[in-house]
């Protein structure tokens, strides 16, 4: 079953008439940025919704929403609709957005953060001082690719215990 798309203006609407505005992102996403009155729901810790007139969902480009679809209209009693092109569509119509700048970054940001700036550091030691420290890069980029490949991040677990996250959580 797929779900209607919707514009931010016809979520608005809705909205006001009682219908669930879902945000399917990751709870360290939501802290950082949300529309006021959503409600976090990680997608891949949906469970079933109900008891509304409506559910919309979204994500921060609607590439999420999009892509799980299905799953998410399994997961309603009720009529759904994705917001057309997410959390930067409602911004870009103007509409309200709460954004806490004292929250952490995302962790899969702050993964390309420090993946990439470990590959920066790796190529100018290798150039600069030792070609030994080019390894720093292939380890980095090694990771990435078992990362990207298992859904297992070790990066991202070891970012997710640094004490500025763990405040977060708590």
């Amino acid at each position: 079953m797929d779900l209607p798309p919707i514009s931010p203006a016809e979520a608005h609407k809705l909205m006001a008439g009682g219908a669930r505005l879902i945000d399917i992102r990751s709870a360290d996403e939501h802290a950082r940025t949300r529309i006021p009155g959503s409600e976090n729901r990680p997608v891949d810790a949906m469970g079933r919704i109900g008891d509304s007139p409506a559910v919309i969902f979204h994500c921060r480009s609607g590439m999420r929403t999009t892509a799980n679809a299905a799953r998410l209209a399994a997961a309603s009693d009720c009529p759904a609709y994705l917001l057309e092109d997410g959390l930067d569509a409602w911004r870009a119509a103007g509409l309200p957005v709460a954004e806490n700048r004292k929250a952490p970054l995302e962790i899969m940001r702050q993964v390309q953060i420090t993946a990439g700036a470990l590959v920066v550091l790796g190529v100018v030691l290798g150039l600069l001082v030792q070609p030994a420290f080019f390894g720093l890069s292939a380890f980095v980029g090694a990771g990435l690719v078992f990362a990207g490949s298992t859904g297992w991040c070790g990066m991202a677990k070891l970012l997710a215990a640094m004490p500025w996250n763990r405040r977060a959580a708590a």
